[in-house]
């Protein structure tokens, strides 16, 4: 997949449905604790975004700006978020993922949500990781 399309009808069309994809992907992902959604369809909706760039600009031209420490960092965000979410409630002296021990108001929604972030980056970043993976050319090389 080194080919960059040579129409402007992709690229157009790209730039401007963008920034309604990544709407769409936050409020799926923020809308997941009250209806239907959550993390790991805002995460894939998120991700589809920068595979539309890659088809629309060139593989390489996304994999410049989004280097693999940007994306394994990413990934590992969903880990990291929970461990801190899940560990709040032992530092505030109550057991592991107790809420209601937070001083906070409504400290399992903000704890929910927070969660749902974490596990929307992770599968963006991996769902990202494979797609330029996938479209390298040599399996384990870099994409050009």
């Amino acid at each position: 997949m080194t080919r960059v399309p040579d129409t402007p009808v992709v690229t157009a069309t790209v730039r401007v449905l963008s920034p309604f994809v990544l709407t769409l992907a936050l409020f799926t992902l923020f809308h997941g604790t009250s209806s239907v959604g959550g993390g790991f369809q805002g995460g894939v909706i998120a991700a589809s975004v920068v595979v539309m760039l890659a088809f629309a600009f060139g593989v390489r031209a996304v994999a410049g700006w989004l280097t693999t420490r940007r994306l394994f960092a990413l990934a590992a965000a969903g880990p990291v978020v929970f461990g801190a979410v899940a560990l709040a409630g032992v530092i505030a002296g109550g057991s592991f993922l107790q809420f209601d021990v937070l001083p906070i108001a409504k400290a399992s929604v903000y704890a929910t949500e927070a969660i749902e972030l974490g596990i929307g980056a992770t599968v963006a970043g991996v769902v990202v990781v494979l797609f330029v993976a996938l479209a390298a050319d040599d399996p384990g090389s870099e994409p050009r």
